[in-house]
């Protein structure tokens, strides 16, 4: 321990030289070894080295590499994620018939509250995103959330079997529910919206814990890092399509108190597992409050507007290589973009005088780590922004694919296929393009390129997803153009007014799944490589908020397409009875936009720096090979 503080204290003395950069390293390396002989000194023999990249155990000390993390806790992570996934989407996928069917509103009504109810979810992301970095870290957020998701299912279910499904056996196609009084509507609405900010805090902290469980300063566990994203959304996927499928069929038939407890069984079933590995999980410290961080920058930087830096980073304050090290976080190195927030980090004549008295006013004076956690963000805005249109796309699987297929041929001799039940083929092509990318496509894009990649970089995947994702409009708008062919046009009620059949969307949601692989899995890792160590759930959150972005833009997208197209009495591209219409065209108007979108993105992906890290041994180079 004196040791260690002596290197302390000599790295803070020499903070503009190469000293700290390797004292820092000999500091934790120190640490790390008189923990393992206090460890050693009660009895416990502890074999194996502790992690680089600043994560702890459960009792707060270094975390021992054989000993916690990997694929021991991811897997417990991915059958957690799996699990909860199940749970949400049984509540999800027919909420908007539950709404018509047993309360009673009108369709505009449901799908109204449907559309606020799914907009809250992502919304409630960027709560839990923020707790997690700032105060309660990732573990306690996801464990605090998933108390608050189950209490809202089983909630759910006991007003659904008690109250509102009533007289027994309604809810089904032909049986209405009777009405119901004020205070059992409150209860249901009180807990979708528990269910809501419990699967909304939970779902951004879970995929980036389950990447802390990886040390990606160790070569071998920084390749299962990329991994664990894949199989991440393809835990995801699994858990809608048995939600989608068997959940949805008895749901559809008015089961509808046994959907939701098998929701809330699998929801306490995931919390249960998630307890269970905690004493194998790695943590990553909270650091404070982020919006504080970022606005001392802004602010520190606006007082000093009129300073004139001079060459080189002599003058550019840092905190010394003992807080760093307190801290847990990696160092960013200096980047030369956004050069006027730099001047946060300028050491003025009042700032040495500041310290000098041993004051440090962080609204005067931030260290250039802090600064370079803004420009860290600010890079990232236009990526995040070119993947909202790509959302749209996305969204167009629940809505306008259903009703395209409603208005095709649904049957095979007696048996009528649902609809949306045709989201199948979209899980089973994520589920095969994963397993395509990670077994083929990765190790031959290394072979060719010669060197130990992990593949197609994560912006060049997500670049690929957004041309898959013109291809997939393409294919659905010609599928229309052809069901419109063998179509009525004086049908009343429209559904399976075609005889085309409705097996010709397969591949429209075949591409659009294989789009999700390139674009979401890339996004998932992308946010989570180059967001800073203090906001790694906020990259996640990211992701979630382009999903709902999306959402907002594709109905107003609607709104505007059918005030146009219906000027001058006509029926719209979009009216009641599709026959009447031209859906093909919002198809290609999407393609159209989504390439114009790929344009845009390519410019931004050729603008954009990587993140560059201080590792622990050597600094991260590879921020040239992020390029489209």
């Amino acid at each position: 321990p004196t040791n260690i503080s002596f290197l302390s204290l000599l790295s803070s003395s020499s903070s503009c030289s190469p000293l700290p950069k390797f004292l820092s390293w000999l500091i934790d390396a120190m640490a790390c070894l008189e923990l393992s002989k206090e460890r050693k000194l009660k009895g416990e023999f502890i074999e194996g080295s502790c992690t680089l990249d600043g994560t702890v155990d459960v009792h707060g000390r270094p975390a021992i590499r054989e000993r916690s993390g990997r694929w021991v806790a991811g897997t417990i992570i991915l059958l957690n994620q799996g699990l909860a996934t199940l749970a949400f989407f049984g509540v999800g996928v027919n909420l908007v018939l539950f709404l018509t069917r047993v309360l009673q509103q009108s369709n505009a009504e449901a799908a109204n509250n449907v559309s606020k109810w799914t907009g809250t979810v992502y919304i409630f992301s960027l709560v839990g995103a923020f707790l997690s970095d700032s105060y309660w870290g990732r573990y306690k957020t996801c464990a605090i959330f998933q108390i608050i998701f189950v209490i809202g299912l089983v909630g759910l279910s006991v007003a659904s079997n008690l109250f509102l499904l009533r007289p027994k056996g309604c809810g089904d196609r032909t049986t209405q529910c009777g009405s119901h009084s004020s205070w059992e509507i409150g209860l249901f609405y009180l807990s979708i919206y528990m269910i809501a900010l419990g699967n909304g805090g939970y779902q951004p902290n879970i995929a980036t814990f389950g990447a802390d469980q990886f040390d990606e300063e160790d070569t071998k566990e920084g390749h299962s890092k990329v991994a664990f994203f894949s199989y991440f959304y393809l835990a995801m996927n699994l858990g809608s399509l048995f939600s989608n499928t068997i959940l949805g069929y008895f749901e559809d038939e008015g089961i509808w108190a046994l959907g939701f407890w098998v929701s809330t069984a699998s929801a306490f079933a995931a919390l249960v597992l998630f307890l269970g590995g905690t004493a194998r999980y790695r943590y990553f410290k909270p650091t404070g409050n982020p919006l504080s961080r970022f606005c001392q920058v802004l602010v520190a930087a606006t007082k000093k507007w009129r300073v004139e830096l001079p060459p080189g980073e002599e003058s550019l304050y840092e905190e010394n290589a003992k807080e760093s090290s307190m801290n847990g976080c990696r160092k960013i190195l200096h980047t030369h973009e956004f050069k006027f927030l730099d001047k946060a980090a300028f050491i003025s004549s009042r700032d040495m005088n500041n310290q000098k008295t041993g004051h440090h006013d962080p609204w005067h004076l931030s260290p250039i780590s802090q600064v370079e956690e803004v420009k860290c963000i600010l890079r990232l805005l236009p990526i995040w922004l070119c993947t909202i249109l790509y959302s749209v796309v996305f969204t167009q699987m629940a809505s306008l694919f259903v009703e395209q297929g409603a208005a095709m041929k649904t049957t095979i001799s007696n048996f009528q296929i649902p609809p949306a039940s045709m989201s199948s083929f979209d899980i089973l092509s994520v589920a095969a393009f994963i397993f395509l990318y990670r077994r083929i496509i990765a190790p031959l894009v290394s072979r060719i390129r010669k060197t130990d990649s992990r593949g197609l970089t994560e912006l060049q995947r997500m670049g690929i997803g957004l041309v898959i994702a013109v291809m997939a409009m393409i294919s659905a708008g010609i599928v229309e153009c052809y069901r419109l062919k063998y179509a009525r046009k004086d049908c009343k009620h429209c559904d399976g007014s075609s005889s085309l059949s409705i097996f010709w969307q397969v591949p429209q949601y075949a591409f659009i799944g294989a789009s999700e692989v390139f674009m979401y899995v890339g996004q998932l890792e992308f946010f989570n490589a180059q967001a800073p160590d203090r906001l790694k759930s906020f990259g996640s959150a990211l992701c979630m908020t382009s999903i709902s972005l999306g959402n907002y833009v594709s109905s107003l997208l609607v709104t505007m397409v059918m005030k146009i197209s219906t000027e001058d009495h006509m029926p719209g591209w979009i009216p009641g009875n599709l026959n009447r219409g031209h859906l093909d065209r919002f198809y290609f108007l999407l393609a159209g936009l989504t390439s114009l979108d790929l344009i845009v993105y390519i410019a931004c992906a050729r603008w954009y720096k990587s993140i560059k890290l201080e590792g622990k041994f050597k600094e991260d180079s590879e921020g040239d090979d992020f390029g489209v």
